[in-house]
C-alpha cells in the first residue's frame, strides 16, 4: 500500500510541476505493484525470438526507450499475496478443493428458509475453521518469503550513472537491463551480466555457483573477445556496441547471442561470457559488465519453480472413496426424502403433521419430499469429512519432522541430513515396486582413483598404487591431515585453500580493497552480509585418496629416460629418438590439458609479461627439439611395432585425446585474425625470433637446468597448487599426470602452462575447447604445440566413440599403419580387462592438423559461434568435422569404489520385493562388474545380454531369451498375465531360473519403440534385475516413464548428477544424492540423502510407517464420520423424516471438529506397528505396502459396514433402554453422543499397535473436553435452541446410574465384533506383520 501511495504522489508531483523525467532515473513500474505469485514484475512484450540490449546511456537514449518496454526491472517477488488480495486470492485457491466447494454449497443451502436444518451461523463454523487454519498457514509462509524478498531487493551494488558519470550505489531492485555493473571480490551478482572487463590479466573471472546449483568448486568465465586485451577498464561512455541474444529462458548451460560493434562487426557470445544472478565473484579483484536479463527474467529466477507438488497414490484412493461417500449421502438423503413424502401422504389430512402456510396453502408431499432432500443434505453433511484434508496435511508435516530428525540419516563427513522437499508424498515411500538407480556417485562414491593406464599398447597396472588403496584409511583427524603423502608418491597432499582475492597492480580497480563487499549491506542499514567472506574451503574431488597417486615403476623408468639431452643431441643424420617416449609425452600432456580444471595457488600475485614459450630452456635445445618434432610430424617412418611383447621404444602419436563440455571457444579469433597471426609468426626453427607469447610469470623467470625438474623460482610447489575440477574424472587424470611430474601449472583463455618433468615449462596456445556432451560423449582441446608449432587436437572420451573416430590408414606408410592397428588391438584388450575389473575407461587420442585444414575448419566454426538459431546443431556438426582421423595414444582405467553399505541395502531392497534397475552411461563390462559387486546380480543368476545392431535382431533375441526363461521357469509371466505378475512379490517368481538382463544403449533405443515395448516389459518382468548400460539421460527418463505408465506401478528414481534430473522428475518419487557432482539432482528431487545406504531405512522403516499410519487414519476418519452421521439417519425413522436432530447443533458440530479430531492425528504421526529394528531385519514386511494391504477397496467397505453396525448398536441400545419413558429429545440424544464418543475413541485404541503416554493423554483430554463442554453448555444454555434446550441435561445424567449402564453396554456391544476379529486374526490367521511381533 505504501508503494502505491508513493507511486501516486510521485507522478502527481511530476504532472503538476510539468518537469520532464530525468533520463538517469528508473521508470517506476506500477504493474510491479500488482504482480503476485512470483511472476515477472512486468509482463514483457514479445520481441520476436531474440532480445536486443541497448546500453542505458545518453547516445542510445532514443533506441533504449524503444526497447525498454520489453525489459523488466530487477525487483523480485516470490510471494503470492499482497495485503489487498490476500483474502480473495487465498479463498479462490482454497475453493479449488472440491471438499471446500461442497461445504460452501451447504452453507449457502442452509440460508434457504425452506430447507434450513441448522442455525445459519452453526453451518458456517466448520468451513470457517478449516479455511482460517489454512489461511493462517499460507499467510505466515508468504510473509516469510516477503521478508526475504525485501532483504534481497535492498542489497546494494555499483551501477554506472550517466548523470554523475561514475559508479554509484544502487539497490538491486533499481537495476535495469542495459545498466553497467561493477562487482568486487566475494560480491553476489545481482542480475545476468555479460562480462566486459576483469582485473585478471587474462580476462578471467572465477565464480562460485553454490547459490545457484550447490556446487562449491570454482568455475571460470571470460571477458568477451576483443575486450580481454584491454589493460584498463571499459569506459561506459565510450561503449558503442549493442547486444542481441536469445529471449529469457531457464537453461543454465546455454547462452546464445552476439555483440555488434558500431562498424557492424559481430562477436559471438556464449555461456562462458555470462555471469548469472546468485553466483559469487571469487579470486578476482573486480569485474564489470552489462545487464542482459534482470529480475524474474534471470536464469536463476526462471529456474525457481517453488516447492514440488505431487499427489500421492493414497490421496488419489481417498478422493475416490470420498466420491463413494457422496453417493452414500445421496442415497441416504433420497431415503429421507422418500420417507418424508410417504409420511406426509399417510397423514395428509391431519393438520398436526402437515401444517399449512399462513395463506392456507398446503405443500404437497412430493414437493415437501424434494425440500426434505436438501434439508437432509445439510443434516448429514458430516458424512463427508471436511477435517480429513487438514488432518492429512498436519500428519504429513509430523511425519516429515520425524524423518528429518532421524539421526541415522546424518552424514558427519558432509554435515548433512535428509531433506524432504516434497511435503505430500511421504506415504508413497512405503509402496515402491520399481527402483531405478544411477551408478556413478549413487552406488559408488564418485571418488575417482587412478588405477591403470595403457600407453602405446603397453599396460601399466600400478600395483604399488593398488596396494596403497587397499590399506588406505582416509584420515579425519588433524594429525592425518598434516601427514605427508604415502611413500613412493612424487607429490604431496593438496591442502585446503581460502578463496583469496589476488592483488592486481594495473587498471583503475587495482586500488580497491578485495574485502570491500559492496553487495553485503542493505539500504536499510541492517548490516547483514549477503555473501560470505573468505573462508577456508576444501576443493572438490581433492581428498587424499584421490590426489595421492603412486607411479608405476615400469612407466616411471621409461619416464626418467626422457631428457632434453636425449632429444637435443640428435640431428638429421642420427636415428630417430625412441618413439614410445613421444607416445608417453603426448599421453600425459593430454591427461594434463584436456580438461577444464581451474588452477589456483593461495595468495599468489600475478602479472602479465611477454615471454617466449620456452625462454628458460637452452636455445640450442629448443631449436633442435623443434626441428625434431617437425621432422617426426611430416616424415614417413618405418618403425618396428610397438604392440609386440618386447616393448621397443618406437612410434609417434598424432593427437591427444580429452573430453570437455559444450562448444565454447576460449578466446576465439576470426579467420582473418588467425591468418594474420600466422603470417606475423617468425619462421619455424628460430628460437630467438619466435613470436613472444604472453604467459603467466610469478615473481621470477623460468629456468630449467639440465634434466632435473625443479620448481620454478618464485612459483609454488606442485603440492600447493589447487585444482578446481567440474567432474572427478578430470581431477583424477590431472592428479595422475602430476604424479609423473607432468604438472598443470596454470590455465587461461589463451594458454595452458605445464611443467613436464625434465623438459621444463611448456606453454600451449589454447585455440579452442570443445566441451563434453552426452551426444558426442567426448571432449577435445585444440592447441598450438610449443615444440612443433603445429595445431594439435587432443581428445578423450568413451572408448565406444573414440575407437570409431580413429584414422583408417596412417599417413606415414604401411609399417606405421600396421603398428597403429596392433596398438588399437592391444589397447582394446586392456580396456576390456579394465571394464571387467569395474574400472571406468577413457580413450586418449590426438590429431595433427595442417594450417590450411585448421583455417578452413575455423571459418565454419566461427560462423556457427556467432549464430543464435540452431547454434547447438551447427557447433555439433563443426565438432564432428574436427574430431576424426584420430591417432590412438592410450587409455585410462579409473576406479570408482562402491559406497559403504550399498550391497547390504540392495540385498534388503530385493528381499522387500522391489525390482531394481541400474541405468548408467558406462560401458557394459564396467556396469556388470559393479552390478555383481553391489549384489544387484548374484553369482548364480543366469545373465542375458541384449546387444544388437538392428531392430529385427533385437526382436529375435528377446523372443529367444523369453522362451528360454519360460522353459526353465514355469512361473514366468505369460503376456496376458503380465500386469498381475508385476504386482506379485519376486519370491513367488523365483522358484525357477534366477535371471538378470543387461541391455546396451543402442538396443535400448529399439526396445523403447512402441512396437517392442510390451515384449521388452514382458522380458524384464521375468528378470530379478536389469542393467541398462551406455544409456543417455533421455533414455533413462523414457525407461522410467515406460514402466510407470504401462505397468501402473510405483516407481522411484535415484541419482546424483545433472544427467539424472529427467529420470528423477519422471518417477513417482525422485531422490537426489548430495554427492560430488553438485546439487542439480537434489534440486529436482522430492527427497535428498547423502548416501545410498540411507535409502533402505527411508523406504523399509519410514516409508512403511508413513503408509500404515496414513492409511489407517484415513479409514478411521471415514469410519467415525459414517458411524456418527448414521445416528442422525436412524433417528429420522422415528421423527417422520423431518430432518430433526436429537442432538444440539453445537454438540453436533464440535463432535467431529473438536472432540474426536486430535486422537487420529496423533495416531497418524506416532503409530508404529513394528519397531525400526524389526522392519530392517525383516525387509519382507515391506511387501504389505506394495500390495496396498492396509487400504484396499475391500478394506474401505468393511470399515463402512462396521461403522453401520456400530451406529445401529449405539442408537438402538439407548432407544430400547429409554423406551416408554418420558425423557425429552435432547435427554435421549445425550447418551447417544456419550456412547458414540467412547466407541469411536476405543475403536482407535483397538487399532493402535503401540500406545504411548501421548496417546493416552490425548484420548483422556478428548473425553474430558467433551464432558466439560456438555456440563458448561448445559448450565449456561437456557434458551439456545428453542423449543428444546440442553439445559442441565448432562448434570442430571451424571447422577443417573442408568446413563452409565447404557454407555457401558452400548460401547461393549458395538466394539465386541472388531475386538473378537483382531484377537482371532492374531492367533489363527496372523499376517506377516503380526507374526513378526515376537521380534519386538
Amino acid at each position: 500500500m505504501t508503494e502505491l501511495l508513493q507511486w501516486a504522489r510521485y507522478h502527481w508531483q511530476r504532472l503538476v510541476s510539468g518537469t520532464p523525467r530525468d533520463d538517469d532515473e528508473r521508470p517506476y513500474s506500477y504493474f510491479s505493484l500488482l504482480a503476485c505469485g512470483g511472476k515477472p514484475s512486468r509482463t514483457p512484450r514479445a520481441a520476436g525470438k531474440h532480445r536486443v540490449v541497448v546500453p542505458h546511456l545518453w547516445p542510445f537514449k532514443d533506441e533504449y526507450e524503444k526497447f525498454s518496454g520489453t525489459y523488466v526491472n530487477n525487483r523480485i517477488r516470490t510471494t503470492k499475496y499482497t495485503l489487498l488480495n490476500f483474502v480473495p486470492r487465498n479463498l479462490f485457491e482454497q475453493f479449488h478443493r472440491a471438499a471446500n466447494l461442497y461445504f460452501l454449497f451447504l452453507v449457502v443451502l442452509n440460508w434457504v428458509p425452506l430447507v434450513e436444518a441448522f442455525q445459519k451461523e452453526i453451518t458456517m463454523l466448520p468451513l470457517v475453521v478449516v479455511l482460517t487454519i489454512i489461511a493462517i498457514k499460507d499467510g505466515l509462509e508468504d510473509y516469510r518469503k516477503y521478508k526475504i524478498d525485501k532483504q534481497i531487493n535492498n542489497l546494494v551494488t555499483k551501477v554506472y550513472s550517466r548523470k554523475e558519470k561514475k559508479y554509484v550505489d544502487r539497490c538491486w531492485k533499481d537495476v535495469t537491463v542495459g545498466d553497467f555493473i561493477r562487482l568486487s571480490c566475494n560480491e553476489v551478482i545481482p542480475a545476468d551480466i555479460v562480462l566486459l572487463f576483469s582485473t585478471d590479466p587474462d580476462g578471467i573471472c572465477h565464480i562460485e555457483t553454490s547459490g545457484l546449483d550447490g556446487e562449491s568448486n570454482l568455475k571460470q568465465r571470460q571477458v568477451v573477445r576483443g575486450y580481454a586485451e584491454q589493460d584498463s577498464e571499459v569506459d561506459p561512455e565510450k561503449f558503442s556496441s549493442r547486444i542481441e541474444c536469445e529471449s529469457p529462458n531457464n537453461d543454465l548451460n546455454r547462452f546464445r547471442g552476439f555483440l555488434e560493434h558500431s562498424n557492424k562487426e559481430r562477436v559471438g557470445l556464449s555461456k562462458e561470457n555470462l555471469l548469472l544472478r546468485g553466483c559469487t565473484i571469487r579470486n578476482t579483484e573486480a569485474v564489470m559488465g552489462i545487464v542482459v536479463y534482470a529480475g524474474h527474467e534471470t536464469k536463476a529466477m526462471l529456474n525457481n519453480s517453488g516447492p514440488r507438488y505431487k499427489r500421492s497414490k493414497l490421496e488419489r484412493r481417498a478422493n475416490t472413496d470420498v466420491l463413494w461417500c457422496i453417493l452414500l449421502l445421496v442415497i441416504m438423503c433420497l431415503t429421507g426424502a422418500l420417507g418424508h413424502g410417504i409420511w406426509l401422504s399417510r397423514y395428509e389430512h391431519i393438520p398436526f403433521f402437515n401444517i399449512p402456510d399462513p395463506d392456507g396453502h398446503v405443500i404437497s408431499p412430493l414437493l415437501a419430499g424434494f425440500y426434505m432432500f436438501w434439508t437432509m443434505i445439510i443434516l448429514l453433511q458430516v458424512l463427508i469429512p471436511i477435517s480429513l484434508y487438514v488432518s492429512i496435511e498436519i500428519v504429513k508435516l509430523g511425519q516429515i519432522y520425524f524423518i528429518q530428525n532421524d539421526v541415522d540419516f546424518y552424514n558427519e563427513k558432509m554435515d548433512s541430513t535428509i531433506q524432504c522437499r516434497a511435503l505430500n508424498i511421504t506415504e508413497d515411500l512405503g509402496q515402491i515396486q520399481y527402483l531405478f538407480s544411477d551408478k556413478t556417485g549413487t552406488l559408488t562414491e564418485n571418488k575417482m582413483v587412478f588405477r591403470s593406464c595403457s600407453v602405446a599398447g603397453f599396460d601399466y597396472c600400478h600395483e604399488e598404487n593398488a596396494r596403497r588403496l587397499e590399506s588406505y584409511q582416509e584420515a579425519v583427524s588433524e594429525d592425518a591431515d598434516a601427514a605427508g603423502p604415502p611413500s613412493g608418491s612424487l607429490i604431496s597432499m593438496v591442502k585446503p585453500r581460502a578463496p583469496s582475492c589476488r592483488t592486481v597492480h594495473n587498471g583503475p580497480l587495482g586500488s580497491k580493497s578485495s574485502n570491500h563487499l559492496t553487495g553485503s549491506c542493505s539500504a536499510s542499514g541492517s548490516g547483514e552480509g549477503a555473501s560470505e567472506g573468505p573462508h577456508s574451503r576444501q576443493a572438490a574431488f581433492s581428498s587424499p585418496i584421490e590426489t595421492d597417486v603412486v607411479p608405476d615403476t615400469r612407466l616411471l623408468d621409461k619416464f626418467s629416460q626422457i631428457t632434453p639431452q636425449l632429444l637435443a643431441s640428435l640431428d638429421e643424420t642420427t636415428p630417430d629418438p625412441p618413439l614410445e617416449a613421444l607416445y608417453i609425452i603426448d599421453f600425459f600432456i593430454a591427461l594434463a590439458i584436456c580438461n577444464t580444471v581451474v588452477v589456483s595457488a593461495p595468495n599468489q600475485p600475478r602479472q602479465k609479461v611477454g615471454l617466449s614459450a620456452l625462454s628458460g630452456m637452452p636455445i640450442k635445445s629448443l631449436e633442435e627439439i623443434k626441428s625434431l618434432f617437425q621432422r617426426l610430424s611430416v616424415r614417413r617412418s618405418s618403425s618396428p611395432s610397438l604392440a609386440s611383447g618386447k616393448e621397443p621404444w618406437s612410434g609417434v602419436p598424432h593427437a591427444f585425446v580429452s573430453r570437455l563440455p559444450l562448444f565454447s571457444r576460449t578466446k576465439p579469433a576470426s579467420p582473418v585474425e588467425e591468418d594474420v597471426s600466422r603470417t606475423d609468426r617468425s619462421p619455424q626453427g628460430s628460437g630467438t625470433s619466435a613470436r613472444p607469447i604472453e604467459t603467466e610469470k610469478r615473481n621470477g623467470d623460468t629456468d630449467v637446468a639440465g634434466s632435473k625438474a625443479e620448481p620454478l623460482p618464485g612459483q609454488p610447489l606442485a603440492s600447493s597448487l589447487c585444482y578446481e575440477a567440474e567432474s572427478p574424472d578430470e581431477a583424477a587424470l590431472v592428479y595422475a599426470a602430476r604424479a609423473y611430474q607432468c604438472t598443470l601449472r596454470s590455465r587461461s583463455p589463451e594458454r595452458v602452462v605445464l611443467d613436464f618433468a625434465a623438459l621444463g615449462p611448456l606453454t600451449f596456445q589454447l585455440l579452442h575447447i570443445l566441451p563434453f556432451d552426452s551426444v558426442r560423449k567426448r571432449m577435445s582441446v585444440v592447441v598450438r604445440h610449443p615444440l612443433s608449432g603445429q595445431v594439435v587436437v587432443y581428445t578423450k572420451g568413451a572408448d565406444s566413440v573414440v575407437m570409431r573416430l580413429l584414422a583408417a590408414a596412417a599417413p606415414d606408410g604401411p609399417s606405421l599403419e600396421k603398428q597403429q592397428v596392433m596398438i588399437r588391438e592391444q589397447t582394446q584388450k586392456h580396456l576390456d580387462g579394465y571394464a571387467k575389473r569395474g574400472l571406468r575407461t577413457l580413450c586418449i587420442a590426438k590429431r595433427v592438423m595442417s594450417d590450411t585444414e585448421y583455417a578452413e575448419w575455423l571459418s565454419n566454426h566461427f560462423s556457427a559461434e556467432t549464430s543464435i538459431d540452431n547454434r547447438e546443431e551447427l557447433l555439433l556438426e563443426s565438432a564432428m568435422k574436427l574430431e576424426n582421423k584420430l591417432t590412438l595414444l592410450g587409455a585410462t582405467g579409473i576406479e570408482d569404489r562402491l559406497q559403504e553399505g550399498v550391497p547390504e541395502s540392495i540385498d534388503a531392497l530385493h528381499k522387500a520385493g522391489i525390482k531394481i534397475w541400474m541405468l548408467t552411461g558406462d560401458k557394459q563390462e564396467t556396469a556388470v562388474n559393479i552390478a555383481y559387486a553391489c549384489k544387484l546380480l548374484e553369482p548364480d543368476d543366469k545373465l542375458f545380454i541384449l546387444n544388437t545392431e538392428s531392430k529385427d535382431a533385437c526382436v529375435m533375441l528377446m523372443d529367444t531369451i523369453l522362451k528360454e526363461i519360460q522353459k526353465k521357469n514355469p512361473a514366468s509371466p505369460e503376456p496376458a498375465s503380465l500386469s498381475e505378475d508385476l504386482h506379485r512379490p519376486p519370491a513367488a517368481q523365483n522358484s525357477g531360473l534366477q535371471a538378470g538382463l543387461v541391455i546396451t544403449g543402442k538396443t535400448l533405443e529399439f526396445a523403447l519403440q512402441e512396437s517392442l515395448q510390451r515384449q521388452f516389459l514382458e522380458l524384464t518382468a521375468c528378470c530379478q534385475a536389469v542393467v541398462c548400460c551406455r544409456a543417455t539421460p533421455l533414455q533413462k527418463s523414457e525407461v522410467v516413464k515406460l514402466v510407470r505408465s504401462h505397468l501402473q506401478v510405483m516407481t522411484l528414481a535415484i541419482g546424483d548428477g545433472a544427467n539424472d534430473v529427467s529420470m528423477i522428475q519422471v518417477a513417482d518419487i525422485g531422490i537426489g544424492i548430495s554427492g560430488q557432482e553438485g546439487m542439480q539432482a537434489v534440486m529436482a528431487s522430492d527427497f535428498a540423502i547423502s548416501q545410498f545406504k540411507h535409502l533402505s531405512k527411508l523406504l523399509l522403516v519410514h516409508g512403511h510407517w508413513c503408509y500404515i499410519r496414513l492409511s489407517n487414519m484415513i479409514l478411521y476418519f471415514f469410519y467415525k464420520n459414517v458411524a456418527y452421521v448414521n445416528l442422525l439417519f436412524w433417528y429420522q425413522f422415528f421423527c417422520g423424516f423431518s430432518g430433526t436432530s436429537m442432538t444440539d447443533y453445537w454438540v453436533l458440530i464440535f463432535f467431529n471438529l473438536l472432540f474426536t479430531s486430535a486422537p487420529p492425528v496423533i495416531y497418524g504421526v506416532l503409530e508404529k506397528d513394528k519397531s525400526a529394528e524389526t522392519l530392517m531385519q525383516l525387509p519382507e514386511l515391506y511387501m504389505s505396502g506394495q500390495k496396498s494391504e492396509a487400504y484396499l477397496p475391500r478394506t474401505f467397505w468393511i470399515t463402512l459396514l462396521d461403522a453401520f453396525y456400530q451406529s445401529l448398536v449405539c442408537f438402538f441400545v439407548p432407544y430400547y433402554a429409554y423406551r416408554g419413558s418420558d425423557i425429552d429429545i435432547f435427554t435421549f440424544g445425550n447418551p447417544l453422543n456419550t456412547a458414540a464418543l467412547f466407541i469411536i475413541l476405543l475403536h482407535l485404541v483397538i487399532e493402535s499397535k503401540n500406545l504411548t503416554w501421548i496417546h493416552g493423554l490425548v484420548i483422556v483430554g478428548s473425553i474430558l473436553s467433551y464432558f466439560l463442554f456438555a456440563l458448561a453448555f448445559g448450565a449456561m444454555c437456557v434458551t439456545c435452541n428453542p423449543p428444546s434446550n440442553p439445559y442441565w441435561i448432562m448434570q442430571e445424567h451424571m447422577l443417573d446410574p442408568v446413563f452409565y449402564l447404557v454407555c457401558v453396554l452400548t460401547t461393549c456391544a458395538a466394539l465386541l465384533p472388531r475386538l473378537t476379529y483382531r484377537v482371532l486374526q492374531g492367533s489363527l490367521f496372523p499376517s506377516p506383520i503380526l507374526r513378526a511381533k515376537h521380534f519386538d
